[in-house]
């Protein structure tokens, strides 16, 4: 009965949603609207943009899947390579992932849907390919811990200039960012790698990504998000992200010259959709010049997205799928808890 109740409420969710959808931008250089096609991934949790290969974004499912990574084609939505992790153990609750210097792929398998049941978590490393194919590729895993003890978490997001790594717990009465080691140690042993809460982060995050010139950070979450100026480790905040209303936004990154930030969501068939980066671009910030950061706080501080402003109808739409996302949202983890 859950599920058959769960079903339909999503359902509603994808119609609803599909109503204000806008028609896809073209593709130019990796940072226009793209469908994943790819059948096999139904829970697409994390993205990140290839630096080495332009138009490329590496993703993965949230769960019950395996040790595997995609590579899709913005150009097509359609998969072109999926690497085989090796070395590592069966992976958990993968949430994130993310590339630092020297094109190294990190993947956070770093989930946990019961709030802190696991005395930790594992991050894997490995190479980005130099070629496109189905292929194996050995990863290193490293044991991870947090000083205030275990919680869950769907944020990882390592600096393109440092390599630190950082996680972002997810919270819904808000988080904190958590700073790595300045080198993560290959060991089994937990507690080689303790990350410390550095700074707050007040929202519900569901993912995080660094700008190419590691200058800014943006934060999501479901129905909103926060840009930052990193500043050397010290986040300040500067604005509100156009977070387009999505089934279940999981995942963003920014286009690899860091004039979009790429949204991306759960489901079979999902959408990935390009916003402004704040500050980024010929165009217009996306970020406002006030602080706020409730989730419920929408797209913009203006109430506009790079599509234009809402009029009376598109926000009576707006608050419909708001209404039922929240619905999916709690009735998936009633579900999960049960």
């Amino acid at each position: 009965m859950r599920r058959r109740l769960l079903a339909h409420v999503s359902a509603l969710g994808v119609l609803l949603v599909g109503a204000l959808a806008v028609p896809a931008a073209a593709a130019g250089d990796g940072d226009g609207r793209f469908t994943i096609e790819d059948p096999r991934i139904t829970e697409s949790s994390g993205l990140a943009a290839s630096r080495l290969h332009p138009g490329i974004y590496w993703t993965h499912n949230d769960s019950d899947d395996g040790p595997y990574l995609y590579a899709v084609d913005s150009a097509t939505g359609r998969t072109v390579a999926r690497v085989t992790l090796t070395g590592i153990g069966r992976p958990r609750d993968v949430e994130a992932i993310s590339i630092g210097p020297g094109n190294e792929i990190y993947v956070g398998d770093i989930g946990d849907n019961l709030g802190g049941s696991w005395p930790y978590v594992w991050i894997y490393r490995l190479p980005e390919p130099k070629v496109l194919k189905d292929q194996t590729v050995r990863a290193t895993q490293y044991v991870v811990t947090y000083s205030d003890g275990p919680r869950d978490a769907e944020s990882l997001l390592v600096h393109p200039n440092t390599g630190r790594v950082y996680i972002i717990d997810k919270n819904e009465d808000g988080g904190h960012l958590y700073e790595g080691p300045a080198q993560l140690t290959a060991s089994a042993r937990p507690g080689s790698n303790v990350f410390r809460p550095v700074a707050p982060v007040d929202l519900w995050a569901t993912d995080a990504a660094f700008s190419p010139n590691g200058e800014q950070l943006a934060v999501r979450g479901y129905f909103g998000g926060i840009a930052y100026d990193w500043n050397d480790g010290r986040p300040e905040k500067t604005g509100r992200l156009n977070v387009p209303l999505q089934r279940q936004g999981e995942s963003v990154t920014y286009s690899a010259d860091g004039r979009k930030l790429m949204y991306g969501s759960e489901g079979t068939g999902s959408e990935v959709v390009p916003e402004d980066a704040p500050g980024g671009g010929s165009s217009s910030s996306s970020s406002s010049s006030s602080g706020g950061s409730s989730e419920g706080s929408g797209s913009g501080s203006s109430g506009k997205s790079s599509g234009g402003g809402l009029d009376g109808g598109a926000r009576t739409a707006v608050v419909a799928v708001v209404v039922v996302g929240a619905a999916v949202f709690g009735l998936r983890r009633l579900v999960r808890r049960r």
